[in-house]
């Protein structure tokens, strides 16, 4: 896929205008997904994060937003996107560590490197199980390429003693994300996140350390929106949550 012309990109502001996103108009779009999954991650200035699949560079943009003084680096397979990431990160006056590459043959310069946190928003389907016509992005971006179980592998692999992961994805694809991490990956916890009060989690967020001993741990649904239902125009997001996707607070984990 060729590189994107001007007039395919629109700038997007994220965390109340803090954050500026160049991304294509068609084809994968960053949403708030990615936003929830930095605010997950409780780092702290001078510690080494690296994205996998980082596309334009939301997830890491609105992390060092958060946490200044991180040194950030992204994989990422597309050449627009990897282009993307770079130009977005030198907008926003962040430095970013962008490698074009495929998980599977990572560069040897992230090879010898090992972070604090390894942070993730894979493809949410399997492969074949959703497809896009258009050669635009998203059938890269939406269907899995690399198996769930080697995303795991990759992330443990770079982490530190005691790093931890972080990875949002599909509800429904928990069980495999929980046998990926089997004998890889240790103190797991996941936190389901409800559209709604009494609705089933549609994503969850999975929080796993490097050689961690602690006992599994399933908690209470994190709920987006106010209500029960969509009542009115515009926004709904709880406090917490508006908290989180404008005023770039980190998101509430559980004790």
């Amino acid at each position: 896929m060729s590189g994107f012309r001007e007039d395919e990109l629109t700038r997007n502001g994220f965390l109340d205008g803090r954050v500026q996103l160049w991304q294509p108009a068609r084809g994968y779009r960053a949403g708030v997904d990615p936003v929830l999954l930095a605010a997950a991650v409780p780092a702290r200035a001078g510690e080494a994060v690296l994205e996998l699949g980082c596309g334009a560079g939301q997830a890491l943009l609105c992390l060092g937003a958060r946490v200044p003084g991180l040194a950030l680096a992204g994989v990422e397979l597309q050449a627009p996107y990897a282009d993307l990431a770079r130009r977005n990160a030198a907008a926003n006056g962040q430095a970013i560590d962008v490698h074009e590459a495929d998980l599977s043959a990572l560069p040897e310069a992230l090879k010898q490197r090992q972070f604090h946190h390894v942070i993730a928003n894979p493809p949410y389907y399997k492969a074949g199980a959703h497809s896009q016509a258009r050669d635009d992005g998203r059938k890269v971006a939406l269907g899995e390429g690399t198996p769930l179980a080697d995303w795991i592998a990759i992330a443990a692999r770079r982490l530190a003693p005691k790093g931890r992961l972080h990875m949002i994805q599909r509800a429904d694809r928990l069980p495999d994300m929980l046998a990926a991490c089997d004998g890889v990956l240790g103190s797991l916890e996941v936190l389901p996140l409800a559209p709604r009060q009494g609705r089933a989690a549609e994503l969850v967020i999975l929080r796993a350390r490097k050689g961690g001993r602690a006992g599994f741990r399933l908690h209470a649904p994190l709920i987006l929106h106010e209500g029960d239902r969509h009542e009115r125009d515009g926004e709904s997001y709880r406090p917490e949550i508006r908290a989180i996707l404008r005023d770039g607070a980190a998101l509430p984990w559980p004790a």
